[in-house]
């Protein structure tokens, strides 16, 4: 109940100020510890994935916190892992605002943020400064991407350097790097998903994790974030270019530029990325596909329409070993975590009691 108040509220501000607006709540409560009130009184469900132990199965998608400011707040809401970024190396302001849109008939967001980042070396001070999460058993993730004035033919470069920037601070805790090469919002990014290109990068990724994994004694998991918008044809001969590049796992899907389901709405034709409901399906098919063509070598990570605990166990049933909430925590929130924790246990204990 509180929660519907509370987003009354929000969705009465610009949608991108009522983010900031949320979050500088969220830490104001955490600091005063108020937030103990909204921590889940579950016991863990751990799960092992690329050879992590999350206390939970339910994470936190890329994008809420781009800098990693607001981790510990954010774990008291019960999440399992906290994905943090897209970090760009230099920092950048994004795309010109507006740049979120709402649409609550959907239960949608339209957003071209365009990686607004305030640079690897603000990110990894952030990450460093959070310490309960880590201490309690949660996993990092850190998203990374290319600044927009890099050239695509230079773009590998920008990947790396944010992997050497976090490599030691991943090494001191769980965590793992996320390749952000599908979001629709910096211009021709997606094409690295193309064979050639993505082959390339990935090799120089896997050399530089090589180098790096001998230099600091441990090994930190890449993981690859695809597009909801690629052909069918396409998911599998990916799959088969992070297996073969020695990729830990893969997350489907980002954002969609397709717009099946909102068409007529009011924000419908702003360009973006759109997530929320009408990704669920699509997201849940390249989840299936990927674990269908991969099972036990590529582990999937599905985020894309969790809006219910249903939705996160109907991602589960396609093959995914983790998920991860965005947009459902705007339309649903903070109660959203526990449910599809619940949720995936009580699943969870259903087929192992029908073993």
């Amino acid at each position: 109940m509180w929660y519907r108040i509370a987003r009354s509220i929000l969705f009465s501000l610009e949608p991108e100020f009522a983010h900031t607006v949320a979050l500088r709540q969220l830490s104001f409560a955490y600091r005063t510890g108020m937030t103990r009130l909204l921590r889940p009184q579950l016991v863990d469900d751990p799960v092992t994935c690329m050879g992590l132990r999350f206390p939970n199965p339910v994470g936190l998608a890329a994008g809420l916190d781009k800098d990693g400011a607001f981790i510990d707040a954010l774990a008291e809401l019960g999440f399992g892992f906290i994905e943090v970024g897209t970090v760009t190396p230099r920092p950048q302001p994004g795309n010109p605002k507006p740049r979120l849109f709402r649409l609550p008939q959907a239960q949608a967001l339209i957003n071209r943020f365009g990686f607004n980042s305030a640079g690897i070396d603000v990110l990894v001070a952030n990450v460093e400064a959070s310490q309960t999460f880590s201490a309690r058993g949660g996993v990092i993730g850190v998203n990374i991407g290319k600044n927009a004035t890099t050239p695509l033919s230079e773009a590998a470069e920008d990947y790396r350097l944010c992997l050497r920037r976090l490599y030691p601070l991943l090494t001191r805790r769980p965590g793992y790097v996320t390749v952000n090469i599908s979001s629709p919002n910096t211009a021709a990014l997606r094409s690295l998903q193309d064979q050639q290109a993505l082959d390339s990068l990935l090799a120089a990724l896997r050399d530089e994790r090589t180098r790096l994994t001998d230099h600091y004694g441990k090994r930190v998991p890449l993981v690859v974030k695809i597009a909801p918008d690629l052909n069918d044809a396409d998911i599998p001969r990916i799959a088969d270019s992070l297996i073969a590049h020695e990729i830990d796992a893969v997350i489907a899907t980002n954002t969609t530029v397709a717009r099946a389901g909102v068409a007529g709405m009011r924000h419908a034709d702003e360009p973006g990325g759109l997530s929320g409901s009408p990704l669920r399906a699509r997201s849940t098919e390249v989840a299936r596909r990927l674990a269908q063509h991969a099972p036990e070598r590529l582990p999937v990570i599905a985020v894309g329409g969790i809006l219910t605990g249903e939705h996160a166990v109907e991602k589960r049933s396609a093959g995914a070993c983790l998920v991860q909430l965005y947009t459902g925590l705007i339309y649903r929130g903070p109660g959203l975590v526990p449910e599809c924790r619940r949720a995936l246990l009580t699943a969870t204990s259903k087929v192992a009691s029908q073993a």
